[in-house]
Order: structure tokens, then C-alpha cells, then sequence
């Protein structure tokens, strides 16, 4: 059971998705902070400026749209992060691929998949003897 639990957890899969968690909630923190820092206040200044730039009250009900048009830019700006320098390239890579322009990953020949069974043999054998019948050939 633990066996199965280390092979899925060592996948290349999960440690990609893994990488991508990390890297897309730095990149997120790298985007709210440039919202935060330049996009809310800019955005309160073309708003009538102030404390109060990106808003309106209506019924003692404080409506901040500033705020909220703030976070629809950084959501299209992380869009289009995305978009452009993660899916985009991938297309194309596939794409490529599929019509023979770009080799896929390198297959191993037959002669090393051989080498490898013989390494494993000897070692199931026990530090390295002899092997007995037609593996001792190869």
C-alpha cells in the first residue's frame, strides 16, 4: 500500500502539478499586489481621486466599483499571462508534433532496454555472478 502511495506521489505528474500550484500562487501574489499598488489607486483617481475616488452611495450603501474594475483587470491580465506565454506555446509545440516537424521525447534503443534486463538480472541474482541460459549472451 505504501509501495503504490510513493508511485503515485513520485509521478512526474504530480510534481508538476505541484510546481504549477506554487509558481501560480506567487504569480497570483505578484498580481494582486500590482492591482493593489497601482491599478486601485489610479483607478480611485480617475474616479474623482480620494479616500472616496471608485465609489458611490446610494441609501447610506457604499458601492465600491473601483475595486471591483481593479480585480476584473488583474483577472483578464492573469488571463492573458496564461494564455499567451503558457497555452499558446504548448499549441504549438503539439501541433508540431503532430506533424513530424518536432521530435517527441527520445524512446530508449533495444540494445539498452537489453543492457537493462541484464542489469537487473544480475542483480536479482545477487552481487553480480554469473548468469545461466541465453541472458548470459547479451
Amino acid at each position: 500500500m505504501l509501495k503504490g502511495f510513493k508511485d503515485f506521489l513520485l509521478r512526474g505528474n504530480v510534481v508538476d502539478l505541484a510546481v504549477a500550484v506554487v509558481i501560480g500562487t506567487a504569480f497570483t501574489a505578484l498580481v494582486n499586489s500590482f492591482a493593489e499598488s497601482f491599478l486601485t489607486p489610479l483607478i480611485g483617481l480617475i474616479g474623482g481621486g480620494g479616500e472616496l475616488g471608485g465609489t458611490f452611495t446610494v441609501n447610506g450603501q457604499t458601492f465600491s466599483w473601483g475595486a471591483f474594475l481593479s480585480q476584473a483587470i488583474t483577472f483578464v491580465l492573469t488571463a492573458a499571462v496564461v494564455y499567451f506565454f503558457v497555452v499558446l506555446p504548448m499549441k504549438a509545440i503539439v501541433e508540431r508534433r503532430k506533424r513530424g516537424e518536432e521530435a517527441g521525447p527520445a524512446e530508449p534503443t533495444q540494445v539498452e532496454l537489453l543492457a537493462e534486463i541484464r542489469d537487473l538480472l544480475r542483480s536479482q541474482q545477487g552481487a553480480g555472478g554469473p548468469l545461466q541460459g541465453p541472458a548470459a549472451n547479451l
